[in-house]
Order: C-alpha cells, then structure tokens, then sequence
C-alpha cells in the first residue's frame, strides 16, 4: 500500500474527463458539419473523405465514452480504497492511473490531429 495525495488522483481524472467532454462536445459538432457537407454535390474523392470522417468521428466518440467511463470507475475505486484503508492506495490502482493517463494522452493526441485534418479537409471542400 502507498500513500498518495488522493485530492491530486481526483483533480487529474477530473481534468481528464471535462476534457474529454470538450472534445465530444466538438466532435459532435464536426458530425454534424460532415452532415451539411455530404448534402451537397460532392465528388467521388470528396465522398471518400467524408466516409472516412464519419467512421473517425464514430470511432473516437467510442474512444471518448470509454476511457472517460474507465476514468470515472477509476475515480470511484480511488475514493473507495482510500475510504477502506486509511488513505492508502494499492500499487495496482496507482499503476492503473498511469495507465490511464497514458490512454487520456494518446486518444488526445489522436483527437488533436482527427481536429487537424478535419479542419484542412473543410477548407478544401469549401
């Protein structure tokens, strides 16, 4: 068992996961976007793009749901271990945070660059 500031552990899945609610927020936007878009006379390149956009935007919605569920639950066994043993964590439940800060990094990393090339593709298509 290891001590751990447990308001810091809270703080930073908190921060993970309004983030994440941010980022849903926008791709739910982009969805709605891509769908004015696919409205329009496009060409066969251009429908391809627009396919592939919906299957990222669907894909990383998923990817957002899941990790902030993950961050959540997560959360939740901080504050029920701490409650249980006196403000001490396991190691596993430290491990498991960095794990998901690894996850949170990666899929922002991922959501980042889909926000990039989204934002270049409508430039083009406009």
């Amino acid at each position: 068992m290891v001590q751990a500031d447990i308001s810091q552990l809270s703080r930073e899945c908190n921060t993970w996961r309004d983030a994440l609610r941010a980022f849903r927020d926008e791709f739910t936007q982009c969805k709605q976007k891509l769908q004015q878009l696919a409205g329009r006379p496009l060409s066969k390149d251009e429908l391809t793009e627009v396919e592939h956009y919906h299957n990222q935007f669907h894909i990383q919605l998923i990817n957002i749901h899941d990790l902030k569920q993950s961050i959540k639950n997560h959360d939740r066994k901080v504050n029920y271990e701490t409650g249980v043993h006196n403000g001490q964590l396991n190691d596993e439940t430290l491990a498991d945070h960095e794990n998901l800060y690894d996850q949170y990094q990666s899929l922002e990393h991922r959501l980042l660059d889909l926000r990039e090339e989204f934002k270049n593709f409508l430039e083009r298509a406009q």
